[in-house]
């Protein structure tokens, strides 16, 4: 008996392959362009690519390893958030990416590229994602000790990750998880 491959998850599907582009063409220019059009970072508001980055900063990614271990979460949950919420779930990557991106313009002077905060709103969408109404048990949970181990890491390592998008990321998701959970 034969098996076919299916397409299960064109967004999420689509995110991957856009991030893959994007790191193949950011390895083969050495850089140039993921940060002239996949990087976020605070530039003059009258400067076009500064609204398109505000986007596009969550397919870039710095390296093979950045890409891989951001897109092993958005792989794993994409599908599962995607048959439950559908095209929503685009407007919750927007949403994210365009919050965490102007955050880091208006109060950081470094760059911000890759899609960790589209991955913890994806965990905290998950945490959300059930039958009953109101506000899960498992949400404040994974909340609880997730943005807490980000608190943390944020104050003690200094690692060139910010934590404060995965925070940004994660409430994106916890918080339009429950506005849709309840509509």
């Amino acid at each position: 008996m034969k098996k076919k491959i299916y397409i299960n998850a064109p967004i999420t599907l689509g995110f991957a392959l856009i991030g893959l582009i994007v790191l193949v063409l950011g390895l083969v220019t050495k850089g140039a362009i993921t940060t002239r059009y996949f990087m976020t970072y605070r530039s003059s508001w009258s400067d076009p690519l500064t609204y398109l980055r505000l986007v596009t900063h969550v397919f870039g990614h710095a390296s093979v390893s950045h890409y891989a271990g951001n897109m092993v979460y958005i792989l794993l949950l994409g599908p599962i958030l995607e048959e439950k919420y559908h095209k929503n779930l685009l407007y919750i990557i927007l949403l994210t990416a365009v919050i965490t991106g102007l955050i880091n313009n208006l109060f950081f002077t470094g760059g911000l590229l890759g899609s960790s905060g589209i991955c913890f709103a994806f965990i905290l969408l998950a945490s959300v994602t059930g039958k009953q109404k109101g506000i899960p048990l498992t949400l404040l949970l994974v909340a609880v000790f997730w943005i807490g181990n980000e608190i943390y890491t944020g104050l003690t390592a200094n690692d060139q990750i910010s934590q404060l998008t995965h925070i940004i990321g994660g409430l994106c998701g916890g918080m339009t998880g429950v506005f849709l959970k309840d509509n």
